[in-house]
């Protein structure tokens, strides 16, 4: 870009990391970053006025990326078909669903087999302590370490991880359970899975029992690694840092 005023040239780029058809176009990224020196009114007017011509742009390309998907120009992978085709064998009729055997999938809709995931942790945490943090923003985003949207309430919003998660609180029970509606960013549109948080006082220590259904079966192996690494280890070293602290 061109500095009016001076004349002066400035080099920069934009980087988009997470583009995606199943993504809204108001959820992308979008990185504005400029080269050491003057010109950061260049900067700053790419990342106001920039950003918004960027998404608009990025909403024309991802209607025609869906217009050649239907029109068969973009084929959807082996892996995709036949899951389809598992899913309408089973829905097809009773004389055909009687003769397969019954797999450990739950159908969600046609075309999305799912599957149930049942984890159990042990904090050293008193149950309120631990229900805090999963409905204090502050404590939120100190695990995640990430700006949150957190709206402990029914019906509430909840957002985590730049956005890569979210959903909404379904029901609240102090100290005893939580049950969210929620997906990741790169499953189906409008697919989400119900979690269920049981706090299990015990002392010192809390069971915690999730129950997360109707996780669809491509994407089992990473919520599973997303609630171990990403919730429930960043958990126990934020339990352990405000130990330490008040120690």
């Amino acid at each position: 870009g061109t500095v009016k005023e001076s004349g002066e040239k400035h080099k920069g780029s934009v980087e988009i990391p997470n583009l995606s058809e199943e993504n809204e176009v108001d959820d992308t990224e979008i990185n504005v970053s400029k080269k050491k020196g003057e010109g950061d009114v260049l900067k700053d007017l790419m990342r106001t006025e920039g950003t918004t011509k960027v998404r608009e742009a990025l909403r024309d390309y991802l209607k025609a990326l869906k217009t050649e998907f239907t029109s068969g120009m973009i084929l959807p992978t082996k892996a995709a078909v036949g899951q389809e085709l598992a899913a309408e064998r089973k829905l097809s009729g009773s004389t055909m669903q009687d003769s397969i055997s019954p797999q450990p999938l739950d159908i969600v809709g046609v075309k999305i087999p799912t599957v149930k995931i049942l984890m159990r942790e042990i904090f050293n945490s008193p149950a309120d302590e631990l229900y805090s943090i999963f409905t204090t923003k502050e404590l939120v985003q100190k695990f995640s370490k990430c700006p949150a949207v957190i709206e402990a309430e029914k019906g509430g919003k909840l957002q985590m991880f730049d956005g890569c998660v979210s959903g909404e609180y379904a029901e609240l029970v102090p100290s005893q359970r939580i049950v969210l509606k929620w997906r990741c960013r790169n499953w189906p549109d409008e697919h989400y899975a119900t979690v269920a948080l049981n706090f299990k006082d015990m002392a010192a220590q809390t069971e915690l029992q999730l129950e997360c259904k109707g996780v669809p079966v491509s994407n089992e192996d990473s919520t599973r690694q997303c609630w171990k690494k990403q919730y429930f280890e960043e958990i126990r070293i934020l339990l352990q840092q405000s130990k330490d602290n008040m120690e």
